[in-house]
């Protein structure tokens, strides 16, 4: 029997947007750096953040996370705002390929996880998506349904 790799101690998912799955078509991802103060960073070690409501916008050539929230960190001397807006880092090349992208007819950018990766760097992964309509949201949880229907069957004859 194969050995499972070793898990890196440093990757930690802290927030996942799971509802932009199923409210979005997500044509594209992009991971991006995320800039933080030192309270943001020793709350979001203890899993104290949400990007549900949130979303990202490219504004003056530079990308932004709006109204994501990071719960305040009681130690801390200096403290920071729980939903202020925060620069994301990319390239010029990717911020003008996202900014034409959302100048179409619904596009956005919808933030999907929020990690730290395997350095232990904050990172944010950004989806570029289109809205989905009511019909295709039930399509989705139509064919979900049927997938589940369909393990549930193929278990019970084995």
């Amino acid at each position: 029997m194969a050995k499972k790799p070793a898990q890196n101690p440093n990757y930690k998912v802290i927030a996942e947007n799971r509802r932009a799955r199923f409210d979005y078509a997500i044509e594209d991802d992009l991971e991006c750096g995320i800039v933080l103060t030192g309270s943001e960073v020793k709350s979001l070690r203890l899993n104290t953040a949400n990007i549900a409501e949130s979303y990202a916008a490219v504004e003056d050539g530079e990308l932004w996370l709006v109204n994501s929230y990071i719960a305040p960190y009681e130690q801390a001397m200096f403290g920071h705002e729980d939903r202020r807006r925060r620069k994301l880092l990319a390239s010029k090349k990717e911020l003008a390929r996202l900014w034409n992208e959302t100048q179409r007819k619904g596009m956005t950018l919808v933030p999907l996880v929020l990690y730290f990766n395997h350095k232990g760097v904050a990172k944010i992964k950004i989806g570029l998506a289109k809205g989905k309509k009511t019909v295709d949201k039930r399509e989705t949880e139509a064919k979900r349904d049927w997938n589940r229907q369909k393990q549930r069957l193929l278990k019970e004859r084995n």
